[in-house]
């Protein structure tokens, strides 16, 4: 068993994904040739254990898999996705279906994701500014659409000619 005891314990998708991410630094510092690379990565791929991660990975420098060092390797945990982002690009797009109903919960939702992602430091900003975007052209194309119809009315009244009043007879 390795260093800590931890040889036999199953690896995840993560530790076999941080294999990788050694093995194609190797290959790419030449210290790996591509049959060496091909072949490792495949078999870091179907790694089930520590053991067998710090097999593929205990001559290459660098902090291996199952070995402790004096620097201990930092996961940092991936930065959720506000859902306030996530629902004001769902509004945005669901203006195709809804038109102008989904166009004013898309700008709302999108300035309060945005205050929310600065705030809390969330991800999401991009789907935010979509979801606003999309927002403010719903939007202004439903006030041009209304401002043209009531053109055409307008339009359409004004050359009928003036409405005459009966006659009695």
């Amino acid at each position: 068993m390795t260093a800590g005891g931890y040889g036999h314990m199953r690896a995840s998708d993560r530790d076999r994904d941080t294999a990788n991410g050694l093995l194609q630094t190797a290959y790419a510092e030449g210290r790996l040739t591509k049959d060496e690379y091909d072949e490792r990565s495949g078999q870091a791929l179907t790694a089930q254990t520590y053991q067998q991660l710090q097999a593929l990975t205990a001559d290459l420098p660098g902090r291996s898999l199952g070995v402790p060092s004096q620097y201990p390797v930092q996961y940092m945990m991936p930065r959720r996705t506000n859902g306030l982002a996530v629902a004001s690009l769902a509004c945005g797009v669901g203006q195709v279906f809804f038109w102008f109903l989904a166009a004013i919960p898309a700008v709302v939702l999108g300035h309060m994701a945005r205050r929310q992602i600065r705030r809390t430091g969330e991800d999401g900003a991009g789907l935010a500014l979509a979801g606003l975007v999309l927002g403010w052209i719903g939007i202004v194309l439903t006030v041009v659409f209304a401002v043209g119809i009531v053109a055409l009315v307008a339009v359409s009244t004004a050359h009928s000619g003036p409405v005459q009043a009966p006659t009695a007879p």
